[in-house]
């Protein structure tokens, strides 16, 4: 055989060796990539996403989507060629696996865990949007969760009103925790509470709950962790949340679609659908970012990906939160204008410049 052919041969046999190798080894790392956007003021699988009865609304224009990210599955396992294409391509990234799913999280964890922050999200939402409209809405703290096996199981449940915690008012979720960790493990704790049934049928009904009564729970220690392994802190097993009476129905409508980073563009979903000015004068808008009870707007992950995400949309201006912006400036798609917003209402005020075509005075986002 000429030294030639047998010089391409053997190449030729050590890549396929290597790409063979490429494929079957795999690595701890897994991808995100843009994922689909959806309008909050359109439909998604022919329901509108933000329904509101009981209440004059206004017809809307334009697009105000939210922005989403698609991760590989935790049980994804990745190989050397994926890696390298991933890290190769514009449109995705690769990222370590405990990025995704930390602490050897399952999928299934992650999406529970995914699911209860976008209900959250959308609960802050409607009550950021109608304190921004003035819109008084009305609210208590109530047993968000109860852990299984801890004391409270059985005699606290999910959905109690919280009144008071050994006779002290509660005002806050915090005030609960504050007020059980008073406690040495052991002891006994007096939750007055309006049960759970009494307070949805009171809701129901239009009237304030009633009927409170008193339940004793005793203490136990809190689990050991890494930051306070011999920590002798009280608890009962619970977790406490604000639960909210709003005066008419607001409801959204999203399939598979999880995490708070939606909370902003579903308030201003809201606010246009209620106000007669048309917030986006027709324009597509995009953006992301989450938003708390008093309008806030907080962090997202995979904020790169989103912008790709609303470009390919169509999407000329996207609402960044601010303490992303460094890192959207740093890799803008062309045509995309960011826009920094750090409340609902700066949100609200850049959407009136957009509208008016004033958009040198859009506060901007800037790379370091």
């Amino acid at each position: 055989m000429p030294r030639r052919t047998a010089t391409m041969l053997a190449s030729t046999l050590i890549l396929i060796a290597l790409l063979c190798a490429g494929v079957l080894i795999k690595v701890p790392y897994s991808e995100m990539s843009p994922g689909p956007t959806v309008n909050t003021l359109g439909d998604a699988r022919g329901e509108p996403v933000l329904h509101i009865a009981g209440r004059k609304t206004y017809p809307t224009s334009g697009h105000l989507n939210m922005t989403t990210v698609r991760v590989t599955g935790a049980d994804y396992n990745m190989n050397i060629v994926e890696a390298v294409y991933g890290w190769l391509a514009h449109d995705s990234v690769v990222v370590p696996h405990d990025t995704l799913y930390p602490d050897g999280k399952t999928e299934e964890q992650s999406t529970q865990e995914n699911a209860e922050e976008f209900s959250q999200s959308q609960e802050s939402a409607k009550v950021a949007a109608l304190e921004e409209l003035g819109i008084p809405v009305s609210s208590r703290v109530v047993v968000s969760t109860v852990v299984k096996d801890s004391p409270a199981q059985g005699r606290l449940h999910a959905g109690d009103v919280i009144k008071a915690v050994d006779g002290t008012v509660v005002k806050e979720p915090d005030d609960v925790a504050k007020l059980v960790t008073k406690h040495e493990p052991g002891q006994d704790v007096t939750f007055t509470v309006i049960p759970a049934k009494e307070a949805a049928a009171a809701e129901k009904a239009g009237r304030a709950p009633e009927g409170s009564e008193k339940v004793t729970v005793t203490t136990e220690k809190a689990p050991p962790t890494p930051e306070a392994p011999k920590e002798n802190r009280a608890i009962v097993g619970i977790r406490a949340g604000t639960d909210h009476t709003f005066p008419f129905e607001i409801d959204i409508k999203l399939a598979d679609v999880g995490g708070p980073s939606a909370g902003l563009m579903f308030s201003l979903g809201i606010i246009d659908k209620l106000t007669p000015d048309n917030l986006t004068g027709g324009k597509f808008i995009a953006g992301t970012g989450t938003i708390d009870d008093k309008g806030t707007v907080g962090p997202i992950g995979g904020i790169n990906m989103k912008l790709v995400g609303a470009r390919n949309a169509g999407a000329r201006y996207f609402l960044t939160p601010d303490d992303n912006c460094a890192a959207a400036a740093s890799d803008t798609p062309s045509g995309l204008t960011l826009v920094r917003v750090k409340t609902l209402d700066d949100a609200k005020k850049s959407l009136e410049k957009i509208r008016a075509g004033k958009t040198d005075a859009l506060p901007s986002c800037s790379a370091g």
